[in-house]
């Protein structure tokens, strides 16, 4: 499986959008990019695709949303991630929505411990 990579405009969006909270961290991840909330993923770049990961009614109503669509490799998308429309990108609002969303209630996730080397 060939990874997307993102463009250096998609990796600069990604990164206006990451809330700036405690527990907060953006990291590399397969050449793309996620956020972080005490360990647990939140929020990832796939190519120039923004996921957010939600509870499974929060996950139907945004896949109901035109444009929006399973997060990740087309054989194996994320199973509790949804990517947001594209056309998103130029709405705040709609786009802030989902990824307070997504923090929320990745915050609620207990924390993930480090794993020793």
């Amino acid at each position: 499986m060939k990874i997307p990579k993102p463009s250096d405009e998609d990796k600069a969006y990604f990164s206006s959008i990451v809330p700036e909270a405690p527990g907060v961290e953006t990291k590399p991840m397969f050449g793309n990019l996620a956020a972080f909330v005490n360990g647990n993923m939140f929020m990832g770049l796939f190519g120039s695709d923004v996921g957010v990961r939600l509870g499974e009614a929060d996950r139907e109503r945004l896949l109901s949303e035109a444009g929006a669509s399973p997060f990740g490799p087309p054989d194996r998308p994320m199973k509790e991630y949804v990517a947001m429309p594209a056309t998103w990108r130029a709405d705040a609002k709609a786009t802030g929505t989902w990824v307070d969303r997504a923090l929320a209630q990745t915050s609620e996730l207990p924390p993930k411990l480090k794993k020793k080397r």
